[in-house]
């Protein structure tokens, strides 16, 4: 008898086709395993640039304005990381019409 943890859950959600995302490019497809994990760590990368370019704008006076914009831009997106985990967890599926017949 096997024990499972959480992170073996978590594992196996992650790895389910159908939090899988597939391109269609001809005659190949590109498929992104694991979606909500790759838009975490896009929103994370572009959040780290919007800091990044915010702070340097602080050197001149006259980007200031855009340094602000930017850690305003970038405080929005930090709600995005919470939102995006929660997404994770919960899934909307669409019933077949029969399935909705009682």
């Amino acid at each position: 008898m096997s024990q499972h943890t959480a992170y073996d859950t978590q594992d196996t959600f992650e790895d389910d086709p159908a939090t899988d995302l597939t391109f269609r490019l001809g005659r190949e497809e590109l498929i992104i395993h694991r979606r909500y994990e790759l838009a975490s760590i896009i929103n994370e990368l572009v959040l780290g640039i919007l800091f990044t370019v915010g702070s340097v704008c602080f050197f001149w006076e006259q980007w200031m304005t855009l340094g602000v914009w930017l850690f305003v831009i970038g405080s929005v997106q930090l709600t995005l990381k919470p939102i995006i985990r929660l997404a994770r967890r919960m899934h909307l599926k669409r019933l077949p019409e029969s399935a909705l017949d009682l």
